[in-house]
């Protein structure tokens, strides 16, 4: 039986020149509840990498327990023992909020019980901004770097929340060296259309990036996405774009097409994902419990890199 394209591993390289473009001072992250091995393994082997250094929160016994079983070393470690993944949580948010730690980093809790603690009104990590998700994806099918959002975070976006997940986007592919990112506002048609909300969405963002509400890349939308990254079809279709058929960032409309986008590239086109929640205080890295050694490295990196590129246009 032939092998999917995930079970046939990652592209060779994935990831290599955020990698590189990472190094240096490792960042301290605080890894909220590695109660298993997943978890665990991910943050050590992103600190054996240079990328962090890593403060494991959550039940100091569990955590032992898990690096036994697993022969992982915790030697020179810092561990903060929490009764449970909620103390867990909050205890990471309140070492951001302290200036603590650089950055986050999830463990074995479910994503909405980390998020609870990091959308607290009054006692999380919130800014001006609303937060989302990237996905940055390499793939055969692609000649280079493309961006997904958003499709971890919020379900169903209004014009309001889309403004910051297009503009959130662009920061993260300037932070690993795209400048001017084409951002392709994806929908079922190039056409506005008012009985499909999302073109309409789409025209008014790439206005609002006319008018300097969203800054630092090159937007158009709505498009489709054989538009979007296939000049074969543009050329076909006759539309003249500066972003069609090379699309930097993906914007979704919802979280289902981004979810779903993101991990038929995975699965199905030899793809590695690479995953960070901004526009919150720090960067937040999520990492899944089948994300490769690859994708959880690349995960760190690109926070990392955000952070050097967010001090750097402060």
């Amino acid at each position: 039986m032939a092998q999917n394209s995930a079970e046939q591993g990652d592209p060779l390289d994935a990831f290599a020149s955020i990698v590189s473009r990472a190094s240096g001072t490792p960042m301290a992250t605080a890894v909220v509840h590695p109660v298993n091995q997943n978890a665990l393994e991910a943050a050590l082997d992103a600190q054996t990498s240079g990328l962090i250094k890593a403060v494991l929160i959550g039940p100091e016994q569990r955590i032992r327990t898990v690096a036994d079983e697993f022969s992982l070393d915790l030697a020179g470690t810092e561990i903060i023992d929490t009764p449970h993944s909620h103390a867990a949580a909050q205890t990471g948010v309140d070492l951001a909020r302290a200036g603590k730690v650089q950055a986050l980093m999830k463990g074995a809790l479910h994503t909405n019980e980390l998020m609870a603690a990091i959308v607290a009104r009054n006692t999380g990590l919130r800014t001006d901004r609303r937060m989302s998700h990237v996905f940055v994806m390499q793939t055969p099918a692609y000649p280079k770097y493309l961006l997904i959002s958003d499709g971890a975070l919020n379900i169903a976006p209004d014009l309001h929340t889309k403004r910051w997940i297009v503009q959130n986007a662009i920061d993260v592919a300037n932070a690993i060296g795209i400048d001017s990112p084409k951002t392709a506002i994806l929908a079922a048609t190039e056409e506005v259309d008012p009985h499909m909300p999302s073109t309409v969405d789409a025209a008014a963002l790439c206005k609002m990036a006319e008018r300097g509400q969203i800054i630092g890349g090159v937007l158009d939308g709505p498009l489709a996405f054989d538009l979007a990254v296939s000049k074969q079809a543009v050329k076909i279709k006759g539309l003249a774009s500066d972003v069609a058929g090379d699309a930097d960032i993906l914007i979704v409309p919802n979280i289902e097409a981004g979810n779903m986008l993101a991990k038929q590239l995975d699965y199905l086109a030899g793809a590695a994902a690479a995953g960070l929640v901004v526009g919150a205080r720090v960067p937040i890295i999520l990492t899944s419990r089948s994300d490769s050694v690859t994708e959880r490295l690349a995960s760190c990196a690109l926070a990392k890199c955000y952070l050097v590129w967010k001090a750097s246009t402060s």
